[in-house]
């Protein structure tokens, strides 16, 4: 997982994975193999009517209509207001600024790309993290304002600060149309992986500081399982992490996927609450 498909291409492949589907188009040497059942990093199907904030980004004009044009995930956190990855908005994922991708749009209610289900909604402005840095991947957002209101049961609310759902041990899930495989095998329908947050020491004892990144506890979150397997790969960026009903997470990077010992990095949500000084009334401390 992790950083822009023509930053890992100069890494020949071989340390930190972007999470956008321009990935897709060559499979990653460092990927590791799927484990027996075949869907350890993709988890298992999902109705989009379950997860109905997840939504796909899309641009035809720069990934083709194979896939509806998906290249990284979003999450809904207002009718007009979608959450994603900073890196997804960079110039080398959509080949200049995101206010010249003519044809970006964000996919609601639909659980298989390749069908007409649901809606594709303009994006009417962009605006990325000014704090993203690169280097360690702190701050690792974007928001999208859409040309469309979605309903109101597409919205998922926020875990603010102090939230119990960011705790050690919770049992999570990170949803996408992201490689199932670790290989290149990229998912046609939405998928779920059940995960569990880590603690910021485990973390930090992951990702001291590399060039793939480093973890960054005010930031970031951990999580997945010690000894690897379910996880977010390529494809997933922006993508939700979801613990207790409550947004936590963004896919945002890591090493490999499903990697013993690396496991996945999500932008935390309550460090986007803070930095955009949003009303409690959209975030929840508790699950209230």
């Amino acid at each position: 997982m992790r950083h822009p498909f023509v930053r890992a291409l100069s890494r020949v492949l071989t340390r930190s994975l972007v999470l956008a589907a321009t990935a897709a188009v060559i499979p990653l040497a460092s990927a590791v193999p799927a484990a027996a059942d075949g869907v350890v990093v993709g988890g298992f199907p999902v109705d989009v009517s379950d997860g109905p904030w997840t939504v796909a980004l899309s641009s035809r004009d720069r990934f083709g209509g194979t896939r509806a044009g998906q290249f990284c995930g979003g999450v809904a956190v207002g009718r007009t207001t979608v959450l994603t990855a900073a890196h997804c908005m960079g110039a080398d994922v959509l080949g200049g600024p995101p206010n010249r991708a003519r044809d970006l749009k964000v996919i609601t209610g639909r659980t298989d790309l390749t069908s007409a289900q649901g809606k594709e909604i303009a994006v009417r402005d962009t605006w990325v993290n000014p704090g993203y840095d690169k280097i360690s991947n702190a701050g690792d957002f974007a928001v999208l304002t859409l040309a469309e209101a979605l309903p109101d049961r597409s919205v998922i609310r926020m875990a603010a600060a102090g939230d119990p759902a960011y705790e050690p041990g919770t049992s999570a899930t990170v949803y996408g149309w992201g490689d199932i495989t670790g290989g290149g095998d990229y998912a046609r329908g939405l998928r779920g992986a059940r995960v569990h947050v880590l603690s910021d020491a485990l973390c930090e004892r992951a990702y001291p500081g590399s060039a793939d990144g480093t973890y960054r506890a005010d930031s970031m979150l951990c999580a997945g399982e010690a000894t690897g397997g379910p996880d977010a790969c390529q494809g997933d960026s922006g993508g939700p992490l979801v613990a207790q009903g409550r947004l936590v997470g963004l896919v945002s990077w890591g090493s490999g996927c499903g990697r013993p010992g690396s496991p996945g990095v999500y932008t935390r949500v309550s460090d986007v609450v803070r930095t955009m000084g949003w009303p409690t009334a959209l975030a929840s401390t508790n699950g209230g």
